[in-house]
């Protein structure tokens, strides 16, 4: 009996019924052949299906699955969707406007709803004729023209009905003479300092090839249901879909863009107060609730003071914000051959781009500042000479600059604080509160807090009784029926 992936709502999907998805323009789909599970790729919100095609010069590709129970499903249907539209969205902006960065082939994709869409260059002859002329014909006559991604659903797929519930990606596999993990030689040949200026010299030519596209709101690109590419969908970063995952309510609406910083800033803080409200263990003791609090009330009170105003409106810049070692692929010298696993990306204010937080190989609530400066001021110094070297140096205002300044004020730590559910309060007292008030941290948690909103002592109390209910559910469900 073939194995199935069990998807939302029990339902059950087998690798036949997906490899019959034509996305490569194959005669048969007997030419595919999936691996062997035990080769399966398992990442914390994907599984990934290597697949070998026989007579292909690209060898293998990967059926990238979102899994529904860490993307939110259950609690919000759709989020599933939604994260392949934004990342078949980021694929495309960079195919179409970045084609120095190194990214995989987008072959096509795939929704819960049985929707596929295929990349031109793989449909059928005549219908690949007609795509490309239709194209042709808008441009010529000024109106928008759709992305290279063509929706269609064959009538098996309708009539089967057994596609329904599992969406995906069909991405180029990148085999071992393309490059490999950043994370297989990070740790042992960090410190050799021409290995690190490759990459950081590479990294620079990626973070200057997209910031010089300035763009005109905060949110993430989708593909729509005609193909056309708009940024149109709420900025989707990791920590909306975590949250919702944990049925915790983001009041962020799918179709929601933002104009301007601080009416992004406002909604990405309303995301921490709702996980401190919905959270049942969000608090400790009331030491912990006030440890909290009283960062959540500055939060709100300090960004006006660190954001430029001049860049309130703009621009905005496109960012990868899931940019870790595993997602970076490089050659034997450290030069980055591809970047890989493109969710989360979306277009924020300029001020939040920001080297990687992991170069010390710490945590992201665990990051000595000064240990870091000294290697972030390496980066920014490779960074600023190949603006030069670009013919960027002139154009402002210049990456360098603002990033440069976004460290001397603290944006880079407001930054790393408001993307961090769980760090953010030890972001914000060990980096943030010292820009501020580096004393009389004893009386800042005892009167910030009332800041945060009427009656806190009530929602102090319900609080810790909310923890109290959630210790004794979780001791519940651990004790055997003999205890």
């Amino acid at each position: 009996m073939p194995r199935t992936r069990r998807l939302l709502r029990d339902k059950e999907i087998t690798y036949s019924v997906a490899k019959e998805q034509e996305h490569l323009g194959l005669n048969s789909p007997t030419a595919c052949h999936v691996a062997p599970e035990n080769n399966w790729l398992y990442g914390s919100f994907n599984v990934c299906v290597p697949v070998a095609i026989d007579d292909w010069d690209e060898e293998r590709v990967l059926i990238r699955f979102p899994l529904p129970y860490r993307v939110g499903e259950a609690a919000r249907p759709g989020n599933g969707d939604e994260k392949i539209r934004s990342e078949a969205g980021t694929y495309t902006w960079l195919q179409e406007n970045c084609p120095d960065v190194p990214i995989p082939h987008l072959y096509g994709f795939g929704l819960s709803t049985g929707e596929t869409f295929t990349r031109v260059e793989s449909l059928p002859i005549f219908t690949r004729y007609f795509q490309v002329l239709r194209r042709r014909i808008l441009s010529w006559l000024a109106y928008p023209v759709p992305s290279k991604y063509v929706r269609h659903q064959t009538t098996n797929h309708i009539a089967s009905g057994r596609v329904i519930g599992a969406g995906y990606l069909l991405v180029e596999y990148i085999e071992e003479a393309q490059g490999t993990m950043l994370s297989n030689t990070w740790i042992n040949r960090q410190h050799d300092t021409k290995l690190r200026a490759n990459f950081f010299r590479s990294l620079s030519r990626i973070f200057l090839n997209i910031s010089c596209i300035p763009l005109p709101r905060i949110g993430s690109f989708i593909i729509d249901n005609n193909g056309f590419l708009h940024l149109t969908n709420r900025p989707l970063s990791i920590e909306v879909q975590q949250l919702e995952n944990e049925n915790i309510p983001t009041n962020m609406p799918r179709s929601y863009t933002y104009s301007t910083v601080d009416s992004y800033i406002v909604d990405m803080l309303s995301l921490h107060d709702s996980r401190f409200r919905a959270q049942p263990n969000a608090v400790n003791d009331l030491g912990d609730c006030a440890y909290q609090l009283s960062a959540l009330s500055a939060m709100r009170t300090i960004f006006p003071s660190l954001f430029q105003r001049d860049f309130r409106r703009g621009p905005f810049s496109f960012v990868l914000t899931d940019l870790h070692q595993s997602n970076i692929f490089v050659d034997d010298e450290w030069n980055i051959t591809c970047l890989i696993d493109l969710e989360w990306a979306c277009s924020r204010p300029i001020e939040m781009v920001s080297p990687p937080y992991w170069l010390t190989n710490r945590g992201i609530d665990q990051l000595d500042a000064a240990e870091y400066d000294s290697i972030r001021t390496e980066f920014m110094e490779i960074l600023a000479a190949e603006e030069r070297e670009l013919g960027l140096f002139e154009v402002l205002p210049r990456l360098s600059d603002i990033m440069n300044r976004t460290w001397e004020t603290g944006i880079f730590w407001y930054t790393l604080a408001l993307s961090s559910p769980s760090g953010m309060f030890k972001i914000f007292h060990e980096h943030i509160r010292p820009l501020f008030c580096a004393k009389y941290g004893e009386e800042f948690n005892l009167i910030m807090p009332f800041f945060w909103g009427k009656k806190i002592g009530y929602i102090a109390g319900c609080k810790l009784s909310d923890k109290a209910e959630y210790d004794e559910n979780l001791r519940q469900a651990f004790q055997c029926s003999g205890d």
